[in-house]
């Protein structure tokens, strides 16, 4: 390209494409440096100073950009990912913006000649390749800019004395502007805003509820809502459709939003990410019929992955004088040069190359749509499976613990309580599943959206991210397998999720807390009970109580995760319970919740048992040692406390006294003297401390077999036979022990043996009521015992 460059005759254009080189370059050869400084996030250059007299180069303005780019980026490898996507064709736009810089300074006819040329050609690209005929196109930065030029072309068609006497013709006649419901959220508003019309001028359209798609507009109900309008003595003004709703990609009976526009002379505008798909061979013959309306928005930036290109409105009007006084076209040249990235990446990719990459998107949700139809408890929510750009799949279960029957009754109530419950939880679940599929594969650019009927729901929309993210076949297959491998677990917990809050529910040590917004097991409370009457030194110690029982169960080896909640919504003083599997043993998480609890609860008032005794040992102490003084002042008499006379008297007749110190037990609780330690050197007698509370409900695990998992068969028959050989083994040792004769007196040696045999005797015998059925006996405790010995 450099070669190419230098032939150039311009040499200040080959002086800007090298310029614009080095610099995408050196923006995006930042991965090694950005994790160089990722360490230094609040650095000294990021803040704000004074802008330096002696100027800077380039190469150190464009390393501030990049640190200014990727300095702060913790865990957004997204952006980065996307940076690193770019491609020449992006490179083609960028420089779009350089040379549009540089041809605004050329003389007045030659800079008119030039933008003349690339905004006819562009137009006549852009209306040949979306089958658009005879169209204009108005080039724009927000995607609804267009729109709003729109209306204001409308209204100056409309009302032929809106120029000379502007809103006060509005006022005898009011316009109304309709929406649907399943539109970008806020559009009508911004509409409103920026033409200066109040917000009863603008109607939004229900969807259908009875038949057809629940994200197309009624007709039928639009021609009674536009009736009742004209008999008010409005003005039905505009209409705006859907080829591909915002939220599940669906398109608008176009052809009879048509016609019912032409009965009201109104007119039809069309947006939506479906428009796309005009460009391909095969296009469904429900967007084929946006080639009739008055007018389209096409956002060829994100369908296309040009990054900085304008959107594009194309429109059909005869009248120019009034797309000028609407602002659709300008008598300015440097306003059409908006055009100009659009014209170099338009050429850089070609017919074919537009074509195919919209045909790869439309690849890529097929192949998705093929693999979901055949998972379980995968519920779609497309248009048209032949042809659907975007893809809408949640996770959903069939009812099968209730009766059919009361939950045919319940679904007629839509506000009714379980019904509720149940549509929060999914949502829940979805919201969880669309967040680990982005982040397990974020190059398939899954999004979670939220839908009026269907709930929370997982949405693939390729055209709007696969040209920028780089998205290829085997994404699309990475992301059906991570989704295989989510679907029991989502099954699993919500299965176990109601065995779980009953069996906390059974219980008076936990609390279950209802959160539908957790996706997990569930979430409890264990329950401190404590006669302090103060709630804020009650409520602390219940929140030291549940860290604690927090931490300890992390400290399991298990594959559950244990947390605090979410950081903003949740429950204080809580325990979270994450997603689980199938082979949970919820009886055992519950029992080992409750046991860790109390263990927890009665180490704290050991503690605070404890302390109490110490004070009171304490005083005790002083106590005795200021009796002990006393005592001391009277046997040495009152004299050998004088300095000099006592020094002379203890020379002349020693006192000699046992030192009588005092020492405290902790186990006891008591005050004991120290005089023993001074006779035989050492503390012979005390109280035995007791064994540390531990959760006797803990089960016994294999090696390597993780917490809270039930055991399968073979591996409790591994262990009833290595139990029976490691008795029988035992059995032949004291077979070979010696014997004593009816006369002979047993040694220490002699009865541990002989214990040690009746241990294992017992031993045989407990196994063998287990394999008769019997109520089996702590064979496990006899074993231990008996290798112990």
């Amino acid at each position: 390209m450099d070669g190419s460059l230098e032939k150039m005759v311009d040499p200040t254009l080959a002086e800007m494409g090298k310029n614009l080189n080095e610099a995408m370059k050196m923006l995006e050869d930042n991965q090694r440096k950005a994790e160089e400084e990722n360490e230094k996030k609040y650095a000294r250059k990021d803040i704000p100073g004074p802008l330096q007299g002696s100027g800077q180069d380039m190469v150190s303005i464009l390393q501030l950009v990049q640190n200014l780019m990727h300095g702060e980026e913790e865990e957004e490898t997204s952006q980065s990912y996307r940076l690193q996507n770019v491609g020449e064709q992006g490179h083609m736009a960028l420089l779009g913006h350089s040379l549009a810089a540089y041809i605004s300074v050329l003389g007045r006819e030659r800079l008119r000649k030039l933008t003349t040329r690339i905004l006819s050609d562009t137009t006549l690209w852009l209306c040949r390749l979306f089958r658009y005929e005879n169209g204009s196109a108005y080039y724009h930065e927000d995607d609804r800019e267009g729109l709003l030029k729109i209306c204001r072309l409308v209204i100056h068609t409309r009302y032929e004395d809106y120029t000379l006497e502007g809103f006060n013709v509005l006022y005898t006649k009011q316009p109304v502007i309709y929406i649907s419901s399943a539109a970008r959220t806020g559009l009508g508003q911004a509409l409103c805003n920026q033409l200066g019309l109040p917000l009863s001028c603008m109607c939004r359209v229900p969807c259908n509820t009875m038949f057809g798609s629940q994200h197309q507009m009624d007709v039928a109900l639009l021609d009674r809502l536009i009736k009742d309008d004209v008999e008010f003595g409005k003005l039905p003004l505009l209409l705006v459709a859907n080829a591909g709703t915002p939220g599940a990609g669906h398109t608008d009976k176009l052809g009879r939003l048509k016609e019912l526009c032409e009965q009201y002379k109104m007119w039809l505008h069309v947006e939506g990410v479906n428009l796309a798909t005009l460009a391909l061979g095969y296009v469904s013959s429900s967007v084929l019929a946006a080639t009739k309306c008055d007018s389209m928005t096409l956002t060829l930036g994100s369908w296309l992955g040009l990054p900085a290109v304008p959107a594009v409105t194309l429109y059909r009007h005869e009248d120019p004088s009034l797309s000028l006084a609407a602002g659709l076209t300008s008598s300015q040249p440097v306003e059409k040069l908006r055009a100009l990235p659009l014209w170099l990446s338009l050429q850089y990719l070609g017919h074919d190359g537009i074509v195919e990459r919209i045909k790869h998107a439309s690849q890529l949700s097929q192949r998705l749509l093929e693999n979901l139809k055949n998972l379980d408890f995968i519920k779609t929510s497309v248009e048209d499976e032949l042809s659907s750009p975007v893809v809408v799949f949640k996770f959903f279960q069939e009812y099968s613990n209730r009766d059919q029957t009361s939950h045919a009754a319940q679904a007629s109530t839509i506000q009714h309580p379980i019904m509720s419950n149940e549509r929060h939880i999914y949502d829940t679940f979805n919201q969880w599943l669309g967040e680990q599929l982005a982040q397990l594969v974020p190059a398939s650019g899954v999004d979670v959206v939220e839908l009026e009927d269907e709930g929370t729901c997982v949405r693939f929309s390729p055209l709007m991210t696969s040209a920028v993210l780089g998205t290829e076949i085997q994404d699309i297959d990475h992301l059906v397998d991570c989704l295989k491998m989510k679907i029991p677990v989502l099954t699993s917990t919500l299965q176990l999720r109601e065995e779980f809050e009953q069996e906390v529910r059974g219980t008076t040590s936990l609390l279950y807390i209802e959160d539908l917004g957790w996706p997990g097991l569930g979430v409890v409370r264990y329950n401190y009970h404590s006669d302090e009457k103060n709630d804020d030194k009650q409520e602390e110690e219940l929140e030291k109580i549940n860290t604690e029982l927090l931490k300890k169960l992390n400290e399991l080896e298990s594959d559950l995760t244990f947390s605090l909640g979410p950081e903003f919504g949740g429950q204080k003083n809580c325990v979270y319970i994450g997603m689980v599997t199938e082979d949970l043993d919820v009886s055992e998480l519950v029992e080992t919740i409750i046991a860790t609890g109390r263990e927890i609860e009665e180490n704290s008032r050991l503690l605070e048992n404890m302390t109490e005794v110490v004070r009171k040992g304490i005083q005790e102490a002083q106590l005795q040692l200021q009796k002990a003084n006393e005592e001391r002042l009277l046997e040495e008499g009152l004299l050998r406390q004088i300095p000099v006379v006592g020094s002379v008297l203890n020379w002349f007749s020693p006192f000699q006294a046992l030192p009588k110190g005092r020492t405290f037990n902790l186990t006891a609780g008591s005050l004991e003297s120290t005089e023993s330690m001074y006779v035989s050197k050492a503390q012979g007698t005390g109280s035995t401390p007791p064994a540390t509370p531990t959760s006797s409900l803990a089960k016994q695990r294999l090696p390597g077999q993780k917490a809270f998992k039930r055991s399968l068969r073979s591996s409790d028959g591994f262990s009833e036979t290595s139990s029976i050989s490691h008795c029988e083994d035992l059995d032949k040792q004291d077979q070979r022990s010696p014997k004593l004769s009816p006369g002979q007196e047993q040694g220490p040696l002699e009865r541990e043996r002989a214990e040690e045999q009746k241990e294992v005797a017992q031993a045989k015998t407990d196994i063998e009521d287990i394999h008769s059925d019997k109520s089996p006996p702590d064979c496990t405790k006899a074993e231990d015992q008996a290798s112990q010995r």
